[in-house]
């Protein structure tokens, strides 16, 4: 069974929140709300691939927002992402972001 973990509107999934409307919680208990909302939408099913599911979730906003935020830089959004320019790339593809 595959689902899709929600942390809000369809609106700011798609797009990085900007820094007025930052939040102040940790982006940890917003990982925590989307799966506890997550465990208890499956109504006593077994959840299947959490793990895949979770990254696979954060990641694909992850490189968007840095995209966003760079504005398609992908020299910048590696060094802001912290990894090789290469890897972006793969990842970026990996997501249909490229």
């Amino acid at each position: 069974m595959s689902a899709v973990i929600q942390g809000g509107t369809a609106e700011t999934s798609t797009r990085c929140i900007p820094t007025h409307e930052r939040r102040k919680q940790p982006l940890r208990t917003s990982v925590l709300s989307a799966l506890e909302r997550y465990f208890k939408d499956l109504e006593g099913h077994d959840p299947e691939d959490v793990y895949d599911l979770v990254i696979g979730q954060v990641e694909h906003a992850m490189l968007e927002c840095v995209m966003t935020r760079t504005r398609g830089n992908q020299t910048r959004a590696a060094e802001v992402l912290g990894i090789n320019r290469s890897t972006l790339r793969k990842k970026l593809k990996q997501y249909s972001l490229l």
